[in-house]
């Protein structure tokens, strides 16, 4: 079964910089939605950023211009690189997949059937 396991996370003052990773094993096709949800304790999951595996991607709009995601195709890790960090965006960041059905992105979000353990961000002002 595919298998997330995102780590990278950790704490940094505003405007700094963190890099998650995320290596995803199992994969049985490589037609997939991938990305990542954030979660702050006691909100919603919301979605932060999107991509397949043809670079189609999308992000959230409060994260545009200052978050990059990529995938690593050959060793099939999903990276987010965050930058100019505010201390809106601590949270705990999930890695997730699911299959390529429709647009890839945040919703409907129950279609998404894999998660990783979560990297918790935390930024300080």
């Amino acid at each position: 079964q595919v298998q997330l396991a995102e780590s990278g996370g950790g704490s940094v003052q505003a405007v700094g910089s963190l890099r998650p990773s995320c290596p995803i094993t199992g994969w049985t096709s490589s037609t997939f939605c991938m990305g990542w949800f954030c979660l702050v304790l006691g909100n919603e999951r919301e979605g932060v950023s999107f991509t397949t595996w043809c670079n189609n991607q999308d992000y959230a709009g409060s994260v545009k211009g200052r978050f990059t995601i990529s995938l690593y195709n050959v060793k099939n890790v999903l990276y987010l690189e965050m930058t100019s960090l505010e201390p809106e965006d601590t949270a705990m960041y999930y890695c997730v997949a699911r299959p390529l059905i429709g647009y890839c992105y945040a919703k409907p979000i129950q279609s998404f059937d894999y998660w990783g353990q979560g990297t918790q961000v935390t930024v300080s002002s």
